[in-house]
């Protein structure tokens, strides 16, 4: 399983750490023992502050992960708020659709022709955004 990323909702990597377990035949105290490893720095930092004892089941440790990093999805963004992202003047276009590309995964149901209407609007000026227009 991989780390979890910040970017995606923090239950749905909650659920596929369960899923794992479940699948692996894991009790709640390995998943405990588990869960720490799927964290990066910020979330380990975060993890490693916990007074001793504070934390005493897994359970415990999976509401006080989603109290912590559901704060940064509580705010939804809708499409029309990809028109903001913008292809800068000397940015590359693999640099551009990346970042298009995390912008689009903090959008709950996004529909494809949003995505297209986003992509070709924030493309800068060039032969390229106008043959992709076309």
């Amino acid at each position: 399983m991989g780390l979890y990323d910040r970017m995606t909702d923090p239950r749905h990597h909650l659920s596929n750490l369960k899923s794992q377990q479940y699948l692996d035949n894991a009790s709640y105290s390995t998943c405990y023992k588990a869960f720490p490893t799927t964290f990066p720095k910020v979330a380990l930092k975060w993890f490693d502050n916990f007074l001793p004892k504070s934390v005493t089941c897994f359970d415990d440790l999976a509401m006080k992960f989603l109290t912590r990093f559901s704060i940064q999805n509580d705010k939804v963004k809708h499409a029309p708020s990809l028109l903001g992202v913008k292809q800068e003047v000397k940015e590359a276009l693999q640099d551009y659709m990346e970042r298009f590309s995390k912008a689009c995964v903090k959008v709950q149901n996004l529909p494809t022709e949003a995505v297209i209407m986003g992509i070709v609007n924030g493309l800068k000026e060039g032969s390229f955004s106008q043959s992709i227009s076309k």
